[in-house]
């Protein structure tokens, strides 16, 4: 008996001690040690040079590059998040009603996901050469001049834009179509026989039927705005973000200062900015959640 009783508290912790050792190895030392990094004018490849306490704090929040990189990071998170938000509840939709070949269909929008970043990179950029791209013949044969896509701030985010609005439309869309089809289907057949047509139903059945799914997607899509990194730095081939930083993001800015410059200390900073401002957007989410969930 006392071994069963032992058994039966120790064993479920056993289970899960692996999960908390590797987060330990993988997840808390690297967080704490950066932390330690941060408050160190450090070099990345001598190490510690001087305690400068939050020096590198001051001068990242007086740095206008560091803020320049903040404000590219939130223009390509616009222009990207909403309409690929708006895309994927439309091709939800589409996808929930009855279709011939609907999980055929569902795989074909899943693709773009699956693709490689540097494959959608590749394309995209030639796609949107200024010379010989796709883009640039349409726009010829329209009477309009060429367009260097990455000259200026306006194109260079809209061009990373549409790379992530390819990609991730389909995933999204996809999250969409499981919520929807877990609403219940009496009531939509109560909204139809109350004379609701098929905009209003969507209205007020579908859209607050998905509610946390809607909430969960947008964050996540916020969290994964601010660490952009592949795209832009693939679509520019540097991490400065062209000549006059106008598509730098915030991990690229990281990047640069991390590993060109190996100003390990200063990077380390930027990366526990930008800890914070996921983690208060993680904290919204978990609010947003609750109060939909609760209003359901």
């Amino acid at each position: 008996m006392p071994f069963a009783r032992w058994d039966r508290r120790i064993t479920p912790y056993l289970f899960v001690a692996p999960f908390f050792a590797l987060f330990a190895v993988f997840g808390l030392y690297p967080l704490l040690r950066t932390a330690w990094m941060s408050l160190h004018r450090w070099d990345l490849l001598d190490g510690p040079v001087a305690f400068t306490g939050l020096a590198n704090y001051a001068e990242l929040f007086t740095d206008p590059h560091f803020y320049n990189a903040l404000a590219n990071t939130a223009s390509i998170f616009l222009v990207a998040t909403v309409p690929q938000l708006l895309a994927a509840l439309g091709i939800a939709a589409l996808l929930d009603r009855p279709l011939r070949g609907r999980t055929t269909w569902q795989a074909v929008v899943l693709l773009p996901n699956v693709v490689p970043v540097v494959a959608v990179a590749l394309v995209f950029t030639q796609l949107l050469g200024r010379d010989q791209g796709l883009v640039a013949w349409v726009l010829a044969s329209l009477g309009a001049s060429p367009l260097d896509w990455q000259a200026h701030a306006w194109s260079a985010h809209l061009g990373v834009a549409l790379m992530v609005i390819w990609r991730w439309t389909g995933y999204n869309a996809l999250l969409y179509l499981a919520a929807m089809q877990s609403v219940p289907r009496e009531l939509h057949e109560a909204a139809a026989l109350d004379g609701a047509s098929r905009a209003r139903a969507f209205r007020s059945v579908t859209l607050p039927g998905i509610r946390p799914t809607l909430v969960f997607t947008a964050v996540v899509s916020t969290i994964g705005g601010l660490q952009l990194f592949a795209e832009p730095t693939l679509f520019g081939g540097a991490s400065a973000g062209g000549n006059d930083r106008q598509f730098q993001t915030l991990v690229m800015y990281l990047y640069e200062n991390g590993f060109e410059r190996f100003d390990a200390g200063y990077a380390a900073t930027i990366s526990w900015v930008l800890f914070a401002l996921c983690a208060v957007l993680a904290f919204a989410n978990t609010a947003l959640v609750r109060r939909f969930v609760g209003r359901g």
